[in-house]
């Protein structure tokens, strides 16, 4: 599964909302900066939909505010 994510750092707490049109906003403490946003992401969206982190990986945006994320879906459940 793959989602469309608008990232906005530096939030007072963490929250991932789910927009009318599908997309997804994300609220994460951490700065935009080596990296931190991106990791609070990927942890933020694992806890949401209660899965392993390393199976949330960022396709495209890594650099951007909007990001493509793919979340593996197990068929083991």
């Amino acid at each position: 599964m793959v989602i469309q994510v608008k990232v906005k750092p530096n939030a007072k707490k963490s929250a991932l909302v789910r927009q009318a049109d599908g997309t997804w906003i994300a609220h994460v403490p951490a700065p935009p900066v080596d990296g931190k946003a991106n990791e609070a992401l990927l942890r933020l969206i694992a806890e949401h939909f209660q899965i392993r982190k390393n199976a949330v990986t960022i396709q495209s945006g890594q650099t951007a505010r909007i990001k493509r994320v793919r979340i593996a879906v197990n068929s083991n459940g």
